[in-house]
C-alpha cells in the first residue's frame, strides 16, 4: 500500500445556517480545501462524500452526483458514503484506500448535512433511523434514550456521576470558544449543565450535541504528490473500521463499544503505536457519556475510570491526553455527515501547529467517529 497524506483542509461554520443549502455548504468547504492544497478541481480524480440522509433532511438523494455537479467536478467518480453519524469517517477511510491502492493520486473526502430545514421532532425521527427500527425506534426509543441506558449502567457499575458527564460538556464548550467554526462559542458551568432541562434521565439538555448544518472537506494525495504540493503533509498512519450489533439489547455489555475497541486495535496495529503515543484526540461525543466510554475503549484510561479521569483534568488542554480540542460534537456542532471529516481537520490543525489558542504539543493525533450507538466505529491515527 502507498503512503497517504492530507494536503488540504476546508470547512464551513457549523450551526443554524438558514441562508445556505446543502450544496452551498459542500461547495464552500470544497473550495477552501482545494485552495489550501494548492490545486484546482481539475486535479481531483475522485470524491467520497459522507451524508447520513439527504432524503429525509432535505428530500434529496443521489447527493454524490449533485455535489460533483455543482462543485464543477465533471466525469469523475463521486460516491456518497453512509454510515449514520460515522459517514464522514467512512468517507475518509474510502478515500484513503483509494489512494493507498494506487487507483487514484489525488482524492477529496468530504462530509455534509443540512439538518435544520425540518423541525426538531422530524430531525429526531430521522436520526432514529440509525437505530434498529424493529426493536428500538418503533418502541419509542430515541438516541438520548438509548445513550441514557448506557449512562445508567455505567453509573451503576462504575460509580460514574452526572457531574462527571457534565464536566465533558464544560470542557468542550471552553475549547469551542477559540474555534471560529463552532456552533456554540460560549463557556458553560457545571451548574449550567446540571440545571439544564432533563431530556432522558440522567442526560440533560447540555449533555447532548446539537442539530447543526455544516460541511467539511479534506484533500488527500499519495506520497510523491503530497511532497510535491505540500510543505507540511499530515500522514495517515493507521485506519480501523469495525461493527457491532445495531440494537443495544444484543450486546453483552452496553457500556463497552466493541466496535470502537476493535477499530482502535486495527489502527494502533497499522500505525505501530499504542494509546500512550497519542498526543491529542477528537472522539465522538454525541452525548457526554459517549466521550467517557470513548476514552476508556480507546485505551486512554481503564474501563470504568473515564469519569474520574475527566474530573482530574487529564482530558483538558494541557492535560495528559487532550480530548476534543475543537469543542467536539457537543460544542463545535454535529452536522452528521460532516462530523468525522471535521474531526480530521482539527487534528491536522494540531499537527500543523495552526490551532491557535487551542494548540497542544502534538506529533500524533487520533479521530474516533461512531455510527448510531456504536454499531459502526471508524478510528484514524495521523502523524507529522
Amino acid at each position: 500500500m502507498r503512503k497517504v497524506a492530507i494536503i488540504g483542509i476546508g470547512m464551513t461554520c457549523f450551526g443554524n445556517l438558514w441562508e445556505k443549502d446543502m450544496v452551498d455548504l459542500a461547495v464552500e468547504a470544497g473550495i477552501k480545501a482545494c485552495k489550501d492544497a494548492g490545486i484546482t478541481n481539475r486535479d481531483v480524480q475522485a470524491i467520497y462524500g459522507g451524508s447520513m440522509s439527504g432524503g429525509l433532511f432535505i428530500n434529496q438523494e443521489h447527493v454524490g452526483a449533485l455535489i460533483g455537479d455543482f462543485a464543477g467536478f465533471k466525469n469523475i467518480p463521486c460516491t456518497r458514503v453512509e454510515a449514520a453519524c460515522a459517514s464522514g469517517g467512512l468517507a475518509l477511510r474510502q478515500a484513503y484506500f483509494d489512494i493507498a491502492s494506487g487507483m487514484h493520486d489525488i482524492v477529496v473526502a468530504g462530509g455534509f448535512e443540512k439538518m435544520t430545514d425540518i423541525g426538531g421532532g422530524q430531525a429526531a425521527k430521522t436520526l432514529a433511523t440509525a437505530s434498529s427500527q424493529e426493536w428500538e425506534a418503533v418502541q419509542g426509543a430515541t438516541f438520548p434514550g438509548l445513550y441514557a441506558m448506557i449512562a445508567r449502567l455505567h453509573m451503576h457499575k462504575y460509580g460514574t456521576t452526572a457531574e462527571h458527564m457534565a464536566l465533558c460538556a464544560v470542557k468542550n464548550h471552553k475549547n469551542a470558544v477559540h474555534n471560529k467554526y463552532a456552533h456554540f462559542r460560549k463557556e458553560i458551568s457545571l451548574a449550567d449543565v446540571m440545571n439544564s432541562q432533563l431530556v432522558s434521565d440522567p442526560l440533560k439538555l447540555l449533555d447532548c450535541s446539537p442539530i447543526s448544518d455544516g460541511a467539511a472537506t479534506i484533500v488527500l494525495a499519495f506520497e510523491e504528490k503530497a511532497k510535491e504540493l505540500c510543505k507540511n503533509p499530515i500522514w495517515i498512519l493507521g485506519s480501523g473500521h469495525a461493527q457491532d450489533t445495531l440494537s443495544l439489547h444484543d450486546r453483552s455489555d452496553i457500556t463497552v463499544l466493541k466496535a470502537t475497541v476493535e477499530a482502535a486495535r486495527q489502527a494502533y496495529s497499522q500505525a505501530g503505536v499504542g494509546p500512550h503515543d497519542i498526543d491529542v484526540a477528537e472522539v465522538h461525543d454525541c452525548f457526554t457519556i459517549a466521550e467517557i466510554c470513548a476514552i476508556e475503549d480507546l485505551g486512554f484510561c481503564k474501563k470504568g475510570e473515564g469519569g474520574r479521569f475527566t474530573e482530574t483534568g487529564a482530558t483538558a488542554i494541557g492535560g495528559k491526553i487532550p480530548i476534543n480540542t475543537s469543542g467536539g460534537l457537543k460544542a463545535k456542532g454535529h452536522p452528521i455527515g460532516a462530523s468525522g471529516i471535521a474531526q480530521a481537520i482539527e487534528i491536522v490543525h494540531q499537527l500543523r501547529g495552526t490551532a491557535e489558542k487551542r494548540q497542544v504539543n502534538a506529533d500524533i493525533g487520533m479521530t474516533h467517529n461512531v455510527g448510531g450507538t456504536g454499531a459502526t466505529a471508524i478510528v484514524h491515527i495521523f502523524g507529522k
